[in-house]
């Protein structure tokens, strides 16, 4: 074989790889662990798209979109998956985000409509106890903040959890949320920067509860066997939470993102979300038997616009009662 002709056929498997299309998702930390939504979602996506599939992380849900208003167009990312309502408004106005083109999913339990940012799943925020441990749990925030129990949020600045509990407690409680901080301010153990972070803190004994979601007892019920986790409910109602996917205007790969887009309500894509991301699917999918065993009676929301104006007070009002 003449060499300039063996040297092409060694060539051709590096031709066709490097003609597989490759689409990057920035997404937060804990989609893409083991545990997590992200090797599920990898391979089936690549079954069907003939492309290269990458995760990037950037930290928990509110610091994504931090780092995309610092990249700009120059990111890297052409999907963001994890913004939530109580970012879609700052997120809009970057003008970094294009339509997505899809219909509004219809399992959400409020009507959402958002030319660049749809829906995947959702749940409601709620504080996750050990009933073995605490036998009478909290009924509202004024009762936790009279308790004793140490409790462990997340820094509203980096987590939508965080940010969440702001807008819980401005939902419930408006110009008097103030007085709702000075009652829980001895109650809180430590702010974590992620969720991850501080239900590690939680499991390992370190506060007696935890910020995260109604449906965070089911992951010991189904994976674990272990029925000792609940949620507190609280009468004034519980603030919902509904992630979202957009599509970056910069993208390199805009028709295999709008692909990525509609895959995202998929049953493929949805009918892994409860058993590992573990909150509700945004499409009408059957749940894991076990799954939830009761939801709450009041739910909560801000518009998206109602978020954004709420933020800058809601944050200041955090930060008076943590320098108590």
């Amino acid at each position: 074989m003449r060499p300039f002709l063996a040297a092409c056929l060694a060539s051709l498997p590096l031709a066709a790889a490097a003609e597989t299309p490759v689409l990057t998702v920035m997404t937060y930390d804990s989609f893409t662990t083991e545990w997590g939504p992200g090797p599920a979602v990898e391979k089936a996506f690549e079954e069907v798209c003939g492309c290269d599939l990458r995760f990037v992380t950037g930290g928990d849900g509110a610091a994504l979109l931090a780092r995309l208003q610092l990249e700009g167009a120059a990111t890297e990312a052409d999907v963001v998956l994890g913004l939530d309502n109580n970012l879609t408004a700052q997120a809009r106005a970057t003008g970094l985000f294009a339509p997505h083109g899809e219909a509004a999913p219809t399992g959400l339990p409020v009507a959402f409509e958002d030319d660049l940012f749809l829906p995947w799943d959702w749940g409601w925020f709620a504080f996750v106890y050990d009933r073995t441990k605490t036998a009478m749990p909290p009924e509202d925030f004024r009762a936790l903040g009279d308790s004793d129990l140490k409790i462990v949020i997340q820094d509203p600045r980096s987590s939508t959890p965080g940010l969440g509990l702001l807008m819980w407690v401005k939902a419930a409680y408006g110009d008097r949320a103030p007085e709702i901080w000075t009652g829980l301010s001895d109650n809180i153990l430590t702010v974590t920067p992620g969720w991850s972070e501080a239900y590690g803190l939680f499991l390992g004994g370190e506060a007696d509860m935890v910020l995260s979601y109604t449906t965070s007892p089911a992951y010991h019920r189904l994976a674990e066997k272990d029925d000792s986790k609940d949620w507190a409910e609280f009468a004034e109602g519980h603030y919902l939470q509904i992630e979202v996917a957009g599509i970056l205007a910069s993208s390199k790969q805009p028709e295999l993102a709008k692909e990525f887009i509609a895959f995202t309500q998929s049953p493929a894509f949805q009918s892994v979300i409860p058993e590992t991301n573990w909150m509700y699917p945004a499409t009408e999918i059957a749940l894991p038997e076990g799954f939830e065993t009761h939801r709450p009676a009041k739910s909560l929301l801000l518009t998206a616009d109602e978020a954004l104006e709420a933020r800058g007070p809601a944050l200041a009002e955090w930060q008076a009662s943590l320098g108590q």
